[in-house]
């Protein structure tokens, strides 16, 4: 099919925009990756589903993400179609409720729980700066985080001993084939770094549960949680954040630390002073650049440690 008859069948029923050749390396915090063929930002469900249907009957490869905080893109781009659901950004407190909780031998207190509805195209510092604004507590230890929801649930983001799976009541996903399917938390198999989700799945939006409090109090623990990971995270660099998942019982900054990587340069990418477990973009970095480290590292740290890494940046695109 010709791509300008491609354009048109996807224009059909489709509420949104439609870029073509997209370079990806605007798209992700990296700032690395070649073009994607067909990039779509539906705005409403109906949209997305429609634009689906044309993927499947075309049999088009698709590649779904959030805000690319978390990939890297083959210099060579991606085939196919890339959707972006930045536009399902709703967030909406839909029901509250008082909880008694049990405090030793002074008897009962009550504690207030608050249902949010949150659209898998808000990033998670506007949930977070919307929870301490209202006073919903639950969230603070992530603060720092970057990317959207749909991709926090899919990578079950976490920080300081809170994960996203800790506040999660449901999920609504789409299937690839364009189906509404509603999952509960209990049928969702989280785990460190990990959903459960079908890699295929296009995350719609949550359920989460928070607790009254004051906001004042929200406000200063994500103050405090921001500050320890300023001081430990190189969080105004080009990076992607962690690059691989931290082994039972250890952590893989530490390894590659140990191992004696820090500073290590592919081309452009470097290994983070502050910490080993981050890649830095210095500007021009490619790819390639990002895979020669990411494997130099990987067998540096195996022959210091015997602890072989496995990567949690998720890599898109023919490498």
């Amino acid at each position: 099919m010709r791509m300008a008859d491609l354009e048109h069948k996807l224009k059909q029923d489709f509420n949104g925009e439609l870029r073509f050749h997209e370079p990806m390396s605007e798209h992700t915090s990296l700032k690395i990756g070649g073009p994607v063929e067909v990039m779509a930002f539906p705005e409403d469900p109906l949209s997305l589903r429609n634009i689906l249907f044309v993927a499947n009957e075309e049999k088009i490869p698709l590649h779904v993400f959030g805000g690319g905080t978390n990939l890297l893109v083959s210099d060579k781009g991606i085939k196919g179609l890339a959707i972006s659901l930045k536009a399902f950004g709703s967030i909406e407190a839909v029901h509250s409720r008082s909880s008694t909780v049990q405090v030793g031998s002074e008897g009962e207190s009550g504690e207030q729980e608050v249902t949010l509805f949150v659209g898998s195209g808000v990033p998670l510092a506007k949930l977070i700066n919307y929870a301490q604004k209202n006073g919903y507590a639950g969230l603070e230890a992530l603060t720092g985080i970057p990317g959207l929801m749909g991709g926090a649930i899919y990578m079950n983001a976490g920080s300081f001993g809170t994960e996203m799976m800790d506040v999660i009541i449901s999920v609504a996903i789409m299937s690839k084939e364009g189906h509404l399917i509603i999952l509960e938390k209990d049928k969702l198999d989280f785990s460190y770094r990990k959903s459960g989700l079908p890699g295929d799945s296009l995350i719609l939006s949550a359920n989460i549960c928070l607790t009254k409090d004051d906001p004042d109090q929200i406000r200063k623990r994500g103050s405090e949680y921001l500050t320890k990971k300023k001081a430990t995270h190189p969080l105004g660099e080009l990076s992607a954040g962690c690059v691989f998942m931290n082994p039972e019982g250890n952590y893989a900054g530490r390894l590659i630390e140990e191992a004696g990587c820090k500073g290590m340069k592919s081309g452009d990418v470097e290994v983070s002073m502050i910490h080993a477990n981050y890649f830095i973009n210095k500007g021009g970095a490619s790819c390639s650049d990002f895979i020669h480290l990411m494997k130099t590292v990987t067998e540096k740290v195996r022959k210091h440690s015997g602890v072989i890494l496995k990567p949690e940046i998720c890599i898109a695109g023919e490498i």
